[in-house]
């Protein structure tokens, strides 16, 4: 008797593992026992990631790549954001996304990005793939909510 083995689809194995966690969660060890990444470059914008409720982080294949401020106002970057082209770099596109499929499913009920890395997000290339995302432009800040 023949047995057959059943490998994962390619598309599943190419895809990155992607997970939102609450910033206080014990199961995130930054700002804990780990430092938060601190990226060469990093602009000085005098904010920095901390474990407060209401903040999330986003990883991407285990690394964390973005910080989303309490509030939903802010978000940081902990990895470099555009690649060197200056468009957004894919675990940024792959952060966002997840971020945008929290609110979706109503974990997060709404965000208002203003800032991105202390800068307005408004007219970055930052907030064209929050555009493409589905969030909405307003005067001051980017929206999305269930």
């Amino acid at each position: 008797m023949a047995t057959s083995t059943r490998t994962p689809a390619a598309s599943s194995a190419a895809r990155p593992r992607r997970r939102s966690i609450a910033a206080t969660d014990p199961a995130n060890a930054y700002g804990a026992s780990l430092p938060w990444p601190h990226r060469e470059h990093d602009p000085d914008s005098g904010r920095r990631p901390s474990r407060v409720p209401g903040a999330y982080v986003v990883s991407v294949d285990a690394e964390p790549v973005v910080y989303l401020e309490r509030g939903g106002k802010g978000l940081l970057s902990l990895v470099d954001p555009l690649d060197a082209d200056g468009h957004p770099a894919a675990a940024l596109r792959e952060a966002l996304e997840t971020l945008a499929a929290e609110v979706q499913r109503g974990r997060i009920k709404r965000l208002g990005i203003e800032r991105f890395d202390g800068e307005s997000v408004l007219g970055s290339a930052v907030g064209e793939l929050l555009l493409e995302i589905g969030f909405r432009q307003s005067p001051r800040k980017l929206t999305l909510s269930a």
